[in-house]
């Protein structure tokens, strides 16, 4: 079954933010899917099953930003 989670990221600024991000979740085992946008802060998983809740926020923490899920 596919999950698709949406999270609001803060503190990102351009492209290669983005690309920080998108590397760092990528890495999560089941992950997907990675879709990540600096303008809107939006940041959308899609993986094989349910994630950890700390999984995503972890990793995007890992590139020097926050997330909540929402």
């Amino acid at each position: 079954m596919t999950t698709t989670t949406a999270y609001h990221v803060t503190g990102m600024t351009c492209g290669h933010c983005e690309m920080s991000i998108r590397e760092e979740v990528a890495q999560i085992a089941g992950v997907q899917s990675v879709d990540v946008s600096h303008a809107s802060g939006a940041l959308i998983v899609t993986s094989e099953s349910d994630l950890d809740d700390t999984a995503v926020p972890a990793a995007v923490e890992e590139a020097g930003y926050s997330a909540v899920r929402g």
